[in-house]
């Protein structure tokens, strides 16, 4: 497994995937394909907006939008922002942030914000991993503004639990897309990380970030003033294709919510309640 992964060209293999899953053959084609796609992933194909003959291809199916109501926003300071399983629901002591047993990532550069300490550190992270089955829309977890975004370019490894347990750094590594929310409790991360066969991580309120781009893909650092308003379960941006969420909250959040916390590994969730 290290060895295959290691020399496979994972950028352009995922474009390629990319592409191959947003192929758009004749309209009896796409809908055989979405339907043989949700019952092998076992996909409630009732929870989608449209029919699944109405999607042209896998691709757009893969990041279809829910019916209304179906994932009632919670009422509490924070909600889960995506179907998926939480893997880490940890504190952030001293810079770092937990990848799996024995494997530790550091809080700066994984951010590659240089107030990341100031801003982060003593507070609280949670991982949220995202398998094919899930509904791949990631929701805002809280009320606030939308004060920066950083696209951070990088390797699309795996994320599962193979690589999370041996690529050292892996989340540091990946490609990744991260928006700053400012709220009444300090700053809020939500970090959405690629991974091999991400066609794109694409963000709701701004076309022009975009990850996994041919060529050379360079850093990028959009500030935006005044913040973009937005409000808990407004839509962030999608993954075409599965991926992680990390979502890093600041010292006062771990100190006003410590006794609701406490998730255990391997929690599957919605967007609903933290509690």
């Amino acid at each position: 497994m290290s060895a295959i992964t290691r020399i496979l060209p994972k950028r352009s293999l995922s474009r390629f995937v990319g592409k191959l899953m947003h192929f758009q053959g004749p309209k009896w084609w796409a809908a055989a394909s979405i339907r043989g796609f949700a019952w092998w992933y076992n996909i409630a194909l009732d929870e989608a907006e449209k029919a699944y003959n109405e999607y042209p291809s896998i691709g757009e199916f893969f990041v279809r939008k829910l019916k209304p109501g179906i994932r009632p926003v919670g009422t509490s300071w924070a909600v889960h922002p995506a179907d998926s399983v939480i893997t880490q629901a940890q504190p952030i002591e001293k810079g770092a942030l937990i990848q799996a047993k024995g494997h530790n990532y550091e809080l700066k550069e994984f951010t590659m914000d240089p107030d990341a300490h100031k801003k982060w550190d003593e507070g609280f992270f949670m991982t949220y991993y995202l398998c094919p089955t899930d509904y791949h829309r990631v929701h805002s977890p809280v009320d606030g503004g939308i004060s920066d975004v950083r696209y951070m370019p990088g390797e699309l490894w795996p994320v599962n639990e193979w690589s999370t347990t041996n690529v050292k750094n892996l989340f540091s590594i990946n490609e990744r897309v991260l928006v700053e929310i400012q709220t009444d409790l300090g700053p809020v991360a939500a970090v959405f990380v690629g991974a091999t066969n991400v066609g794109h991580i694409v963000l709701s309120f701004d076309e022009t970030i975009r990850g996994n781009q041919a060529g050379v893909p360079e850093y990028q650092h959009k500030k935006y003033s005044p913040a973009k308003t937005i409000k808990r379960g407004d839509e962030l941006g999608m993954f075409r294709m599965g991926s992680t969420v990390v979502m890093i909250y600041p010292p006062a959040f771990r100190e006003k919510f410590a006794n609701q916390l406490n998730l255990g590994p391997s929690v599957r969730v919605n967007a609903s309640l933290i509690k």
